[in-house]
């Protein structure tokens, strides 16, 4: 991919994220490592579903702005914590979906295994105990804890955090939380819902590394 492509790609997504309701107003924020060193960076102050490409920074993986006029996302700490504690991840999602952003308020996360494709895929979605104020170190430090056993965390009063190979799978694990927080809603307002099974939880995840292999080409 050009790097003109994975500008227009963040653009992209970025309005999926407002369209979807997930980001509102300025709010939310996406990088995405364009080469070796180099992390691209949507910026402080802008609309995710109003971006155009010439407004995203480029910036080392020490947060210095190499390249652009504006100034990057104050939660940019939290990005880069997350390239420092997962070499396998190209790319960093975060906003504030409405339901799943409802269970960071009450301080609970998406871990009990109440729905089978998200066992099979994404896995547990804890919760930080605390809240971490806004633009500080606290705010990467809550996050570091899970991000060797986890793909995705809900911070305590503010949003949810996703990570992933690339864009799409940080945004399409960013969607499976909020998707999975209404699943377990409505669970609750119906009233006692069941959960999978130790054994049941286990062989899910067995079926990862089937499911992983179907997402690429068949051999022709």
């Amino acid at each position: 991919m050009t790097f003109e492509a994975e500008r227009a790609l963040m653009c992209a997504v970025g309005k999926l994220l407002y369209d979807r309701g997930y980001a509102a107003a300025n709010d939310g924020n996406l990088s995405m490592l364009a080469e070796p060193g180099r992390l691209l960076m949507t910026p402080s102050g802008v609309s995710k579903g109003r971006m155009t490409p010439d407004m995203l920074l480029v910036t080392d993986l020490e947060g210095r702005v190499l390249e652009g006029d504006r100034h990057p996302s104050s939660e940019m700490k939290m990005h880069l914590a997350v390239y420092r504690g997962r070499a396998d991840v190209r790319a960093v999602v975060h906003a504030h979906p409405p339901v799943s952003t409802a269970f960071a308020v009450c301080r609970r996360g998406l871990e009990t295994p109440y729905v089978a494709e998200l066992a099979a895929g994404l896995g547990t979605v804890p919760c930080t105990p605390e809240f971490a104020m806004l633009s500080t170190e606290a705010v990467p430090r809550s996050v570091e804890p899970y991000l060797k056993d986890h793909n995705a965390v809900l911070l305590a009063n503010h949003g949810a955090l996703t990570w992933g190979g690339d864009l799409w799978e940080a945004f399409d694990r960013l969607e499976t939380v909020e998707h999975t927080a209404k699943i377990v809603q409505n669970a609750q307002l119906l009233g006692d819902p069941v959960a999978l099974t130790e054994a049941e939880t286990a062989q899910l995840r067995s079926l990862r590394g089937m499911y992983q292999a179907l997402r690429q080409k068949r051999d022709q």
